[in-house]
């Protein structure tokens, strides 16, 4: 997880197409810019973030439910339930159920654990659309990095 950059996801660990269901991983950095403002001598990740990296799960089910021919972009954010704080080195199990998907719009319930433990979870919804040009390959090549894509696809 390199909060700064908004790369919330470490790993893709399973994608179930029959189940339409993602899990990743996240591991929580021990320093971050981010942890200078929130909150001085007690760090903790911004709910905000925590949205953001289930989006990113909930995103990346999607694309590979779609084998990458259409872009999700985050639209809203429904019954959003924060349950727990997360601090610095804590690893994240962050899971995505596709629970709509049609007339160009896909919708999700996300969850993230600690130690099995709830953390959050959220309704997502998403509307499908083009990629914007160039978009699609860093897509992919991120798609790569976190497993979700075999090397050469």
């Amino acid at each position: 997880m390199r909060l700064e950059y908004f790369e919330m996801i470490d790993r893709v660990t399973m994608l179930d197409r029959d189940a339409k269901r993602i899990e990743a991983t996240s591991t929580v950095p021990t320093e971050s810019p981010v942890f200078e403002g929130h909150f001085p001598g007690h760090p903790l990740v911004p709910g905000v973030l925590l949205t953001e990296t289930m989006a990113q799960a909930s995103g990346y089910l999607v694309l590979g439910l779609m084998n990458f021919t259409h872009m999700p972009f985050l639209m809203a954010v429904d019954k959003a339930r924060f349950r727990s704080f997360v601090g610095p080195d804590t690893v994240l199990t962050v899971t995505a159920q596709l629970d709509h998907e049609g007339s160009g719009y896909a919708g999700t319930k996300a969850k993230i654990l600690a130690e099995g433990k709830p953390i959050c979870d959220a309704e997502l919804r998403f509307r499908i659309m083009p990629f914007p040009a160039g978009m699609d390959e860093l897509m992919r090549a991120q798609a790569r990095r976190i497993g979700l894509l075999a090397e050469g696809a």
